[in-house]
């Protein structure tokens, strides 16, 4: 029945839609989300639209037990279809899941509370909103963004100043989520001081457009791409470059390579594109469109000439500037590289005294002059054992 439901005869697939809907298949609605993985997102937008299909006022509680299985796929179909048919009753039913339901029962209740806005379900949506699963978490924040509650959004910048990492991300997600452009200035200065720069940078895209950033701060918006670059492949995954509309990005960048902030950029997303596309591990597991999409910004990055971009990199080496570390990268000049260790940064120290080492010209001298302006023990023991 599900390679009916999944496949391309009307006939077929909608005799299986009806099936499951009318007898509320339970057991074929769980086997279809197990294959979630299996099938290609086209196909379960599909049966997504073949099960709405096959709703009418006779069975539309056939999806009450579904709830049981959760997928990000079919969560649209269930929960329009639990509002428009939503009372009290059923809102009171998933009010109680909201509670105690299972993790997937409480994914599906928070979303229902975004259409279907019962104060009654705030308390318990705040209390979901940084739980361990992330779409849990995202539905609470969406359902709280609708019903406009305030106290939650207030508190996820708070938040933001948090010294743990991991609560800060958090609190990312949950404004990304809740879709207040506001937030991105004080996320964007988050990002600049955080150890999960790559994570962060890779979430405010789903709140407001790079381009959007760059138009209205270029600096900001190159740091995002930046950090963006740096996570691919490891932090960020690489089918994200669609939802980054990173081609897009770049060749927008690529116009302005002139600006030394910009060319620091390109470079680093050059370096990173010719790995992802030399090294096998990386695109093994990925689909042909995406293969196609990394080598193609791989061929528009070799547009610029790299020694135009590599003579822009010394104006990036100073300590006032958000693109130092990867300047770094590509330096050469050893006097500038040099003249950093006089910084006031011990960060920017330790990784100017590590590019030194790898150009071999780490002497006695700049030694001395790293562990005289350096304070913590540990930078002062990684700089002594060079």
């Amino acid at each position: 029945m599900l390679k009916k439901l999944t496949g391309k005869n009307p006939k077929d697939y909608e005799y299986a839609a009806r099936c499951i809907m009318d007898n509320a298949d339970e057991r074929l609605f769980a086997e279809l989300v197990e294959k979630d993985s299996f099938l290609f997102d086209f196909v379960k937008q599909n049966v997504a639209q073949r099960l709405e299909n096959a709703t009418n006022d006779h069975n539309w509680q056939s999806v009450i037990p579904f709830l049981k299985y959760y997928s990000p796929y079919y969560e649209e179909f269930i929960v329009s279809t639990l509002a428009k048919y939503a009372d009290d009753d059923l809102t009171d039913k998933m009010l109680e899941l909201l509670e105690n339901g299972t993790i997937a029962q409480k994914t599906y209740a928070a979303k229902f509370f975004s259409r279907i806005q019962d104060p009654l379900s705030i308390d318990l949506l705040k209390e979901y909103s940084y739980t361990l699963n992330d779409y849990l978490s995202a539905n609470c924040a969406i359902a709280l963004s609708a019903m406009q509650e305030k106290s939650s959004y207030n508190e996820a910048l708070e938040k933001l100043h948090s010294g743990d990492d991991f609560e800060q991300l958090a609190a990312v997600k949950f404004l990304v989520a809740y879709g207040n452009k506001e937030a991105i200035p004080f996320i964007i200065k988050t990002m600049k001081n955080s150890s999960m720069a790559e994570n962060i940078a890779g979430e405010i895209p789903y709140l407001d457009s790079i381009f959007n950033i760059l138009d209205e701060n270029f600096e900001n918006g190159l740091l995002i791409v930046d950090c963006i670059i740096n996570g691919l492949g490891e932090i960020l995954g690489l089918s994200q470059v669609f939802d980054f509309e990173l081609f897009e990005v770049l060749e927008y960048i690529e116009k302005k390579y002139e600006d030394s902030r910009a060319a620091v950029v390109l470079l680093n997303a050059r370096e990173k594109f010719e790995t992802l596309t030399e090294n096998d591990e990386y695109l093994f597991d990925e689909d042909k469109n995406t293969k196609n999409e990394i080598n193609d910004i791989k061929k528009l990055l070799l547009n610029v000439d790299k020694k135009d971009l590599l003579a822009k990199v010394n104006a990036e080496l100073k300590e006032e500037s958000p693109f130092v570390f990867t300047a770094l990268e590509f330096a050469s000049d050893l006097m500038a590289i040099r003249e950093l260790l006089k910084c006031n940064n011990q960060t920017i120290i330790l990784k100017t005294v590590e590019v030194l080492k790898n150009l071999n010209n780490l002497d006695d001298t700049a030694k001395t002059v790293a562990l005289l302006k350096i304070t913590d023990e540990n930078i002062k023991s990684i700089i002594r054992a060079l």
